[in-house]
């Protein structure tokens, strides 16, 4: 993937840096500050060559409207703290105000404005905002791959207008989504995993095209088996999506092995500590659910790993959230991460659930890369072209 970086932007200048700063916040204090230290990189980049920083960013829903419990302010000083340099902010994204206080930097000096969803235009991406934003500065740096599944003023409009430059950590994000599934090394293996099929399918139908094995888990796992005559108890599954899991796995053949469960772990109630016990599909009865893959299953998966040389996945295998329903996971996760740090596998992960059970593992340091992006990472799996991506292609 052809696009522009921030070495062969200019020096001297001042660069409008779309960022993701939409940060967990307790109390009027930022209570996780992951996406302002991602940011940190870029900043630092950019202030070595001398630029003006001027920082773009969105905060929850205000809906064209000025909300003050959804202004960007109280992120200055925590990101100053993270910068060990001043951070500057103005109360507006546009206009006199804005100018004023980027003109009042010194070179190297680093400015928050305020939310850009502020302005209906936001949303609207319209051209007209857009073109107000870009008048603030002298190129523009999209290091937001988080929000780059949106056309949004700030995120794609202003990259029409300014000459445009991937930021660092869109950098290391669409390198290492070009290493799983763009020009991956083969063979490469998918997990997906998450609650139903229907949300999904675009992912599914386009992975089939993609993969050489394909293991699916969770309660979409449950309307496969389903599908192919399982009797699969009170379990969560999609039975009106039965023929589609069919079609999936008819369309699959000759070109991507697909793994189901070949065991499960059942319970009659979903709660921690819950009395549970590992069967094979012939035996669920039908006041149990499966709410984890079981032992034979995770052995399978951890041979298709140690035969992939890449791997990227998407959802948990179980419900992770409560144990003892989360060892089929965690197992996973942990023989993926060994593999990744003895360099022998390219381990790919992303999505809100699949972030959280790698930290529940222990493992998310040790994988090639976790995207914490969420729907632009799902997206990108899906197939579809990312508009604020698309912008910044040479």
């Amino acid at each position: 993937m052809s696009f522009r970086r921030i070495e062969d932007a200019p020096a001297n200048k001042t660069a409008l840096v779309r960022v993701d700063f939409n940060v967990p916040m307790a109390d009027g204090a930022v209570s996780d500050d992951t996406r302002l230290r991602a940011a940190l990189p870029t900043i630092q980049a950019l202030t070595a060559k001398g630029c003006k920083v001027a920082l773009l960013a969105h905060f929850d829903r205000p809906k064209g409207k000025r909300v003050p419990e959804m202004s960007l302010k109280p992120l200055a000083a925590p990101l100053e703290a993270l910068l060990g340099a001043p951070v500057a902010f103005a109360d507006d994204c546009v206009g006199a105000e804005a100018r004023v206080a980027i003109d009042a930097l010194p070179a190297g000096g680093v400015i928050l404005l305020e939310n850009t969803r502020y302005h209906a235009g936001e949303e609207k991406n319209d051209p007209g905002l857009a073109k107000q934003i870009a008048a603030l500065g002298d190129f523009y740096v999209n290091d937001a791959f988080s929000a780059a599944h949106r056309a949004h003023a700030s995120t794609e409009g202003v990259a029409h207008v300014l000459p445009a430059y991937a930021g660092k950590q869109m950098e290391r994000e669409l390198d290492a989504l070009e290493a799983a599934l763009g020009t991956p090394k083969r063979p490469v293996l998918g997990i997906v995993g998450g609650a139903k099929v229907s949300t999904k399918l675009d992912l599914l139908q386009n992975l089939i095209n993609k993969l050489d094995k394909l293991a699916i888990g969770g309660g979409m796992a449950n309307t496969f088996l389903y599908a192919q005559g399982v009797e699969i108890g009170g379990s969560l599954a999609e039975k009106d999506m039965a023929d589609t899991a069919r079609a999936i796995m008819e369309a699959a053949k000759g070109k991507c092995e697909i793994l189901l469960p070949v065991d499960v772990v059942v319970a009659k109630e979903v709660k921690p500590h819950a009395q549970a016990r590992m069967t094979g599909l012939d035996d669920i009865a039908p006041d149990e659910k499966i709410l984890d893959a079981g032992e034979k299953t995770v052995r399978k998966l951890r041979e298709a790993m140690k035969h992939s040389h890449t791997l990227i996945w998407n959802g948990p295998l179980g419900v992770f959230e409560v144990p003892p329903f989360d060892q089929a996971t965690v197992i996973a996760a942990q023989e993926a991460a060994e593999l990744a740090k003895a360099g022998k596998l390219i381990a790919v992960a992303g999505g809100g659930d699949t972030v959280a059970a790698l930290n529940h593992a222990g493992v998310a340091d040790d994988m090639t890369f976790v995207s914490t992006a969420g729907g632009a990472f799902l997206e990108w799996m899906e197939g579809k072209p990312l508009p604020g991506v698309e912008a910044l292609k040479r």
